[in-house]
This record gives structure tokens, C-alpha cells and sequence, in this order.
């Protein structure tokens, strides 16, 4: 198996605490016709450069059944500011229109194959991968994207359409691994195509 999840697998299970003093498993999303997973943080340029549009595409597409649930599973060791006392602070001012589950050992970003901030896995009914990959193509200046990958898969799989371009290389701050240097990534960790 690749490193990241192919196309066509199922949602590796989790179960996280999150942001609102509650655990949540992967379980919890049975009634959600589609399910959104991606790794953020708090403190990624890239992260808080598309914040804003992944909120828009998350309130978009929430009426269509589609649930967003964001995972934090960067070293607090690395960067502080990615602890989860900051991660309920950064909710309680932002908002946000997801749940925000902690992945203390990063056992779930090894799971999924997370390799960078923001990197998005978009999973059907059955809870099998549609698409992986980035949201937009300039995630630090989302202002000046040209391209909404994410908007794209979903508005196809809400359709009941296949989606046409099912993997993008994620474009962001690597994972923050626990024990590595900050620039540190998985050997059997690479680009997506």
C-alpha cells in the first residue's frame, strides 16, 4: 500500500477527542450521506490562508449531506501553538463549521496517509475514497486561486457523477511529526502524481 490511502479504500476508523469536550469515532457520521476528513492545524500559513474558502465549501455543501471533520495531528513538541488548548482557543474565535478532533499520537495521520496541512479525503457513501489531494491550488493566498479541487469532487459526487480528478498533490506545511525535525516527512512518503 502507498503511503496515503488509494483511491477506493475505506475511511480508516478513528476515535478523537474534539474541541467541544466530546470523543467522536468514525462511527458517529453513519447518518451523514458524505464525509470530509482533513488534517489542519493552527498554525500552518497554508491552513490559515484557506481557512476562510474551505469554511464557504463546508457551508455549501452541508445542505447536500456532507459532513466536514478536521484532525489535528501535528507535535505540540514542534510547535506549541498546535496544542489543544490552542486548537479550542483557534475554534471558540473561529467558529469554524466542522468539528475539530485531536490525534495526540498521530496514529490516524499514519492511517490516512496525511502528508501535509491541509490535505483533504473525500469519502463517499460506502465510506470509500473519492478523492485526496489539495482543496485549492494556492491555499496560503486563497484569494488568488485559480482552481477549487475540492468544490470540483464535490459537486460531482453530490451530483451522483464520478469524481474526474480523484487525486492532487496536497499543497501545504508538512505533517509535524513527533521527534523529528519540522521538515521531517515519512520516507515511504511522496507525491500523489
Amino acid at each position: 500500500m502507498a503511503f496515503t490511502l488509494d483511491i477506493g479504500s475505506k475511511a480508516p476508523f478513528f476515535k478523537l477527542p474534539a474541541t467541544d469536550n466530546k470523543i467522536y469515532s468514525l462511527d458517529d457520521f453513519n447518518n451523514d450521506k458524505f464525509l470530509v476528513v482533513f488534517f489542519t492545524c493552527n498554525h500552518c500559513p497554508y491552513v490559515t490562508g484557506s481557512d476562510e474558502i474551505t469554511r464557504a465549501t463546508a457551508e455549501k455543501f452541508l445542505p447536500k449531506g456532507v459532513r466536514f471533520v478536521a484532525i489535528n495531528s501535528n507535535s505540540e513538541q514542534t510547535y506549541e501553538e498546535d496544542s489543544f488548548p490552542n486548537m479550542v482557543k483557534r475554534m471558540e474565535r473561529y467558529r469554524f463549521p466542522w468539528l475539530y478532533l485531536y490525534d495526540r499520537d498521530q496514529s490516524i495521520a499514519k492511517k490516512y496517509g496525511a502528508l501535509r496541512t491541509p490535505h483533504f479525503y473525500v469519502f463517499d457513501q460506502e465510506r470509500r475514497l473519492v478523492y485526496t489531494g489539495r482543496g485549492v491550488d494556492n491555499p496560503r493566498n486563497a484569494s488568488q486561486a485559480s482552481v477549487n479541487d475540492l468544490d470540483r469532487a464535490l459537486t460531482e459526487l453530490t451530483s451522483g457523477m464520478p469524481v474526474s480528478v480523484a487525486v492532487t498533490n496536497p499543497i501545504g506545511c508538512n505533517v509535524k511529526w513527533e521527534g523529528k525535525d519540522a521538515h521531517w516527512m515519512p520516507p515511504d512518503a511522496c507525491d500523489l502524481v
